[in-house]
């Protein structure tokens, strides 16, 4: 039998119940709304302005409106960037680092989430001797300043014979890496229930055999999370590139450097805003294609500790 609470009638007599609906525009919403809109402007208009401006000819550039869409469309601008701007004696465009920094991005990302993962894993899971010692100082080495380590390393890589070659970068960004990374994937390990390590070690399952067939397929947000934050450091890398490089195995942002700071002939604006957004185009298609995959890493506990 109904019970009175549930009956029509009953609802008549006592109204609507639940919770009342917030007012669409309420004051705080308006501020919410109108806050992140302003954010997002801020961000979006310099990218704006770059599109619009590599999209026009220089006569309508020296009209002087950068924010006015293009009359006459032209990816010429972007065709020079590409393969015919000139980088100091080289005027290959970003073509050739481009390739440079695909060689110098693919095995530092590799080598160094491989490491770190490892690292990560051994300390979240297995408890040695010294594991606190040497998880403090890879936290130490994750807060010193790039800039004091630059001259020992060249001293290093020259020892080594490295110095100039593209793996004398690659071995600079596995090393500088390592810190961050084990950080986040220790913190990720230890957040897995500690029960699914305890019933493969009861299985008889080894240190590689838990790692492969557990802590792996389990791991991927985690791995998502590395590879962006990896991709977007040793892309955008500036300092390293120029440092420990030369002229024929520079990175793509030393050679987008090479181009917006040429004083020879005319200043195009549209070449340059095209080279900047060549440069960019693979931290942003990487965090575009993987970015709920990131966010998942970060809510699983990547920063916690």
């Amino acid at each position: 039998m109904a019970s009175v609470e549930s009956s029509p009638a009953y609802d008549a007599l006592t109204g609507p119940r639940g919770p009342r609906p917030r007012p669409r525009f309420s004051r705080r919403n308006i501020f919410l709304y109108g806050t992140l809109l302003v954010v997002a402007v801020y961000y979006l208009l310099p990218l704006y302005v770059m599109i619009v401006t590599s999209l026009k000819g220089m006569p309508e550039i020296r009209l002087g409106n950068i924010f006015s869409p293009p009359v006459e469309i032209t990816f010429q601008p972007w065709v020079k960037a590409w393969a015919e701007a000139c980088t100091g004696l080289n005027c290959e465009g970003l073509s050739r680092g481009f390739w440079n920094s695909v060689q110098i991005l693919v095995p530092s990302v590799v080598l160094s989430i491989a490491v770190a993962s490892v690292n990560g894993y051994a300390l979240a899971n297995w408890r040695f001797k010294g594991a606190d010692i040497f998880f403090t100082i890879l936290i130490f080495g994750a807060f010193i300043p790039y800039q004091v380590m630059l001259y020992p390393l060249v001293i290093m890589l020259r020892e080594l014979g490295l110095y100039g070659t593209l793996w004398g970068l690659v071995l600079v960004h596995t090393v500088f890496g390592m810190p961050i990374l084990t950080l986040l994937f220790r913190n990720y390990f230890t957040s897995l229930p500690e029960e699914l390590f305890k019933a493969a070690r009861v299985d008889g399952a080894g240190f590689w055999g838990i790692y492969f067939k557990i802590m792996l397929p389990m791991s991927l947000p985690i791995f998502v999370v590395a590879i962006i934050i990896q991709v977007t450091g040793i892309w955008n890398d500036f300092l390293f590139g120029v440092v420990y490089t030369k002229p024929d195995t520079y990175p793509m942002t030393v050679q987008l450097n090479n181009i917006v700071n040429s004083v020879q002939g005319v200043k195009e604006y549209n070449v340059n805003m095209a080279a900047t957004l060549l440069t960019g185009l693979v931290p942003l298609i990487v965090y575009f294609v993987s970015g709920k995959l990131f966010v998942r890493g970060i809510a699983a506990g990547a920063v916690k500790g």
